[in-house]
């Protein structure tokens, strides 16, 4: 059995490693969408008729938005990457021994069945980042990604320097 949980601990982390992937390349296609946005927005602006010259200015304040959200969103998923892989290294994973649906994401229920677990934790620690961490996970892992993304920004919120 102790061979099976670095494994488990391998493959979560993996799995949140295909997700920064994902992260990385929707960033970059957004990046390239609103430079080419920037870019006829100064088009616009430049132009002699007043209307093209008001959408051009709309058109810029958009992108500017979307940048300032996007750099937000990086951070915060590089500094939740950063947590993980410092768990991992900790060795203070939960074991991934959830039984898998076809499409390799754990089974809802069974995911759900062990939430109370990570939800005592934090109870119990409530200034752990550790215990906000796999919380986080299990919100992920029960499918709801909303409470994920808050535990997380809770885990941030507490110390956690070396």
């Amino acid at each position: 059995m102790s061979e099976r949980r670095p494994r488990a601990r391998r493959d979560r982390l993996g799995y949140a490693n295909a997700g920064f992937i994902g992260v990385a390349l929707m960033a970059a296609l957004t990046a390239l969408y609103l430079g080419f946005t920037i870019q006829y927005a100064i088009i616009m602006i430049s132009a002699p008729e007043v209307i093209a010259q008001i959408f051009g200015y709309a058109l810029m304040v958009l992108p500017l938005i979307a940048i300032w959200y996007l750099v937000t969103e990086l951070v915060f998923v590089i500094r939740g990457q950063l947590l993980l892989r410092r768990l991992a290294r900790e060795g203070a994973l939960p074991v991934d021994d959830l039984p898998k649906l076809p499409s390799g994401r754990p089974d809802v229920e069974a995911a759900k069945a062990e939430f109370p677990r990570y939800k005592a934790e934090v109870e119990a620690d409530p200034e752990s980042w550790r215990a906000w961490v796999r919380l986080g996970l299990a919100y992920d892992a029960a499918g709801d990604r909303g409470r994920a993304r808050w535990a997380t920004r809770e885990a941030l919120k507490r110390p956690h320097r070396a």
